[in-house]
């Protein structure tokens, strides 16, 4: 596996792996058919936003690591009562 192939895959780097698992999924189901997976597609796209915005903040606020632990990301969801996007 290469480098762009783990860091995509580790759940520390990437936040929003389990939503671009499922819209991978999606399109394996639908045979490529991007029109029936835009559901998925627009989850993705916000939950990527919403870690961006939170990575942001705190590059601003000199927090580091700048992308929050999975186990950091975990209870900042819980604190908000789910996941908002």
């Amino acid at each position: 596996m290469d480098k762009t192939s783990q860091k995509i895959s580790n759940q520390d780097i990437n936040p929003c792996l389990e939503e671009s698992d499922a819209s991978h999924k999606c399109l394996d189901t639908y045979n490529y058919d991007r029109s029936k997976c835009s559901a998925y597609f627009q989850r993705y796209k916000n939950c990527r936003k919403y870690w961006h915005n939170i990575m942001v903040q705190r590059r601003r606020d000199g927090i580091k690591p700048e992308m929050p632990t999975a186990a950091e990301r975990l209870e900042m969801l819980s604190a908000v009562g789910g996941k908002p996007y």
